[in-house]
């Protein structure tokens, strides 16, 4: 992996990364020469025991742009910079410039609840120069380059002291309220552990501790026994709809060998998890001959410890339930936290392993 760091013009961090070494053939650019005055404040909620993140600048954040203010595309007018500058590399990430949390947070004045700074850091990262690609356009060995991207920022941001948990994750449709097209994920770090990956800490260390072994390493066994929800297996990864589903074509890319996060795995593990993830994307897309929205998450242990039982893994959210049928969350989701689902996940995973890719 070959990687060059710079400073944008309003200071924001940019790293290339790259398979072969990188070229960058104009300056580093940026949509406008000064930063944007990030106050970013989280409040507690007391009864749901979680942080909620507040960000008055990103108001004033891009929606929808024409394809010729692309943000995201390598700069071609220099009297209208973008976010990225022209050369030979694959994959880019950048600071948000209109970010939910930052590592420089001020201190807020007193609120009508328990007030802090909101802490962090978010940061864009884009997949490829082609503004009209898919993440599953990548070749197997830029989705490898991609997932080492991914723990090399989760080490990075570690390295500060003030990170937790790092979340990177991918939304992809207007659908799920995508604002920019080019195909690009984001990286949430946070200052503490959020909620989700709270649970999953606690489930997985309780199972570890009854049982004597991580909880991945038994559920890859017994699904590769039931096989009625593997989609795809290539020994060292595989792909699977979960038994318990919420989504209904709802689907996990999972190694094989418990770990607990990205830069665990060995480069042959790597690849292998690559190929499905790349697998899974494209059999979703196929499904119903569009482009499926969803919602991709990585999720890895936190980065308060030493975590050995939290199971690395990718949830991926297929927002279609059928042909032209959104999943939309009803009461039951919103106010129950309890989730109803049309299909029996072994019927969903029948119909993507019987998807031509």
């Amino acid at each position: 992996m070959h990687t060059a760091e710079f400073v944008k013009p309003d200071g924001r961090k940019l790293t290339l990364y790259g398979l072969e070494p990188l070229e960058v053939t104009s300056g580093i650019p940026s949509p406008s020469p000064e930063a944007v005055d990030a106050r970013p404040v989280m409040r507690w909620h007391p009864l749901r025991g979680e942080w909620v993140m507040y960000a008055a600048h990103r108001l004033g954040r891009t929606f929808l742009p024409p394809p010729e203010y692309n943000p995201l595309a390598p700069t071609s007018d220099p009297e209208h910079p973008t976010e990225l500058p022209r050369g030979n590399y694959d994959i880019a990430v950048f600071d948000n410039r209109f970010p939910s949390l930052t590592l420089s947070a001020p201190e807020p004045d007193p609120g009508p609840a328990l007030t802090r700074a909101g802490v962090g850091a978010c940061e864009v990262v884009v997949f490829s120069q082609n503004a009209q690609g898919r993440l599953s356009d990548l070749t197997d060995d830029q989705m490898a380059l991609l997932i080492s991207v991914w723990a090399d920022r989760t080490t990075r941001l570690a390295r500060t002291g003030k990170i937790h948990s790092v979340l990177c994750f991918e939304n992809r449709g207007v659908e799920v309220g995508v604002t920019l097209h080019h195909p690009h994920g984001q990286i949430y770090a946070y200052d503490h552990i959020p909620p989700v990956q709270a649970e999953m800490l606690r489930n997985a260390g309780r199972y570890a501790r009854e049982e004597g072994r991580p909880w991945l390493a038994d559920f890859v066994q017994a699904e590769r026994e039931a096989g009625t929800q593997v989609i795809h297996d290539l020994g060292e990864a595989l792909s699977v709809v979960p038994p318990f589903a919420r989504y209904t074509y709802e689907t996990w890319v999972l190694p094989s060998r418990p770990v607990s996060l990205l830069s665990e795995l060995t480069d042959s593990e790597r690849l292998a998890f690559a190929r499905v993830l790349k697998d899974t994307l494209l059999r979703l897309d196929a499904l119903f001959s569009v482009r499926m929205p969803y919602l991709l998450t990585v999720h890895q242990a936190p980065l308060d410890g030493q975590h050995p039982e939290f199971p690395l893994h990718i949830e991926i959210y297929p927002y279609l339930r059928a042909p032209g049928r959104m999943k939309y969350l009803a009461g039951t989701e919103q106010g129950a936290g309890e989730f109803a689902n049309d299909k029996f996940p072994e019927l969903a995973a029948r119909e993507l392993r019987q998807v031509q890719v």
